[in-house]
């Protein structure tokens, strides 16, 4: 007959969490709070309504009021950055 022993440190096959777990998902809880602020933040400068679809309307481009009228539409078809 075996007799098992009681004792407060765990075996060593067993795994056990601890502070150090705690403190990576924490940290990780913490990152995805500031990242999805971040991207919120980002996503409210973004223009509700595209250029392309005022033309597809009929509308003039600036008069949905949803970005700069004076700036020129960048040119894509040299090096796709729309910069000369």
């Amino acid at each position: 007959m075996t007799v098992l022993a009681s004792s407060s440190t765990p075996a060593a096959g067993q795994v056990v969490t601890g502070v150090l777990g705690f403190l990576v998902v924490a940290g990780m809880g913490v990152a995805l709070f500031f990242l999805l602020r971040s991207m919120n933040k980002h996503l409210r400068n973004v223009a509700r309504q595209p250029r392309w679809r005022d033309e597809a309307e009929g509308q003039e481009p600036g008069e949905g009021g949803d970005g700069p009228q004076d700036q020129p539409e960048p040119d894509y078809s040299r090096n796709g950055s729309g910069q000369a």
